[in-house]
């Protein structure tokens, strides 16, 4: 949370929160006046975190039911959208990070916390990971890796305008032309 630079005030989201590890603890980050919105795409992981929230009184938190491929995001909502050990479980990450972008507030960031492993083995290797996002015009801020070696913190700012769907070159197709 310290390298997303999150601060009280701001909105965050937690996509993929399953059952809340991070959104509880972001919420007194973000202070009374923050928003947070977790996120995730199973009903009853929704339900149960939903639950959860009300139990523990985390007034400046919602939840949300999102889609695989699309979190659902408020437009231009968020100072900074979580993606913390999930991203390698999208399975369409051209159109799941399409969506995202929409989220994101102008100067906001897009931050993944992920192992640098094979999408198999349940994470994502940083060059793949920033093809992918710079397919749809996100460049990287930070880097940084975490305790252990193994897992990374990436950010990603907006730096180009988000392609038309067609538009999107994906990681392999240019590999493949190069």
């Amino acid at each position: 949370m310290n390298l997303a630079e999150l601060k009280p005030g701001m909105s965050v989201a937690d996509v993929g929160a399953g059952e809340g590890y991070y959104t509880v603890r972001l919420a007194p980050v973000v202070g009374a006046k923050g928003r947070v919105l977790a996120e995730d795409i199973l009903p009853q992981v929704r339900d149960s975190l939903t639950d959860r929230v009300q139990r523990e009184r985390l007034d400046n938190v919602a939840v949300k039911l999102g889609a695989p491929d699309n979190p659902m995001l408020p437009p231009q909502s968020f100072d900074r959208v979580l993606l913390v050990h999930m991203y390698h479980e999208v399975q369409s990450p051209y159109a799941f990070l399409w969506h995202v972008r929409d989220g994101v507030k102008p100067g906001g960031l897009v931050v993944v916390v992920d192992a640098n492993r094979p999408v198999k083995r349940h994470g994502i290797p940083p060059e793949q990971l920033k093809c992918e996002f710079n397919a749809l015009g996100m460049e990287p801020v930070k880097t940084h890796t975490l305790s252990g070696g193994e897992v990374y913190f990436m950010s990603f700012r907006m730096a180009r305008p988000k392609p038309a769907p067609e538009k999107i070159v994906p990681c392999a197709a240019q590999k493949d032309s190069q």
